[in-house]
């Protein structure tokens, strides 16, 4: 999938052992963007163990580039809710500052739409910071739309050393 004729070719599919390193590296830059690089913890191990076992807790869709990854799209599933469908919860959808507008992020949001589908979802839900204005008007270009009817919460929990 490309933007314009010349235009890199995007390529997206699940991530692979061989892509943690990558995985990793466009996580830190997202926390960077975030401004949560301080509270950032995720290590290889952690990607392998919960996201290429035989039981993940979450998934990633790559998009390459001319042989990189320029983007993920990490998601996990809510089993089912009061429809009885899953949810698919869009975690992080980030494309590396090099590689927007040439097709990775629409790619990337293509295969999502694609999973949702093929598990039966329901509908697909994220978040977006309130100040980041090119991905709200990503992803209304994209169909998507602010839920009316829900706002964020969040309750901190401080873990304890045993």
């Amino acid at each position: 999938m490309s933007l314009a004729p010349g235009a890199p070719q995007v390529t997206v599919r699940p991530f692979e052992r061989c892509d943690v390193k990558d995985v990793l590296s466009l996580m830190r830059e997202l926390a960077v963007y975030e401004r949560y690089i301080d509270q950032f913890q995720v290590a290889e191990s952690d990607i392998i163990e919960n996201g290429l076992s035989d039981s993940p807790r979450f998934g990633v869709f790559v998009a390459e580039m001319n042989g990189d990854i320029v983007g993920i799209a990490v998601h996990y599933e809510v089993p089912w809710t009061y429809d009885l469908k899953p949810v698919l919860v869009l975690k992080e959808l980030f494309v590396s500052k090099h590689a927007r507008a040439l097709g990775a992020g629409r790619a990337l949001l293509t295969q999502i739409k694609k999973h949702a589908s093929k598990i039966d979802a329901s509908r697909t839900v994220w978040t977006v910071l309130k100040d980041n204005v090119a991905a709200k008007q990503f992803y209304v270009k994209a169909g998507g739309q602010k839920d009316a009817t829900w706002e964020l919460w969040e309750l901190k929990h401080s873990i304890k050393a045993e």
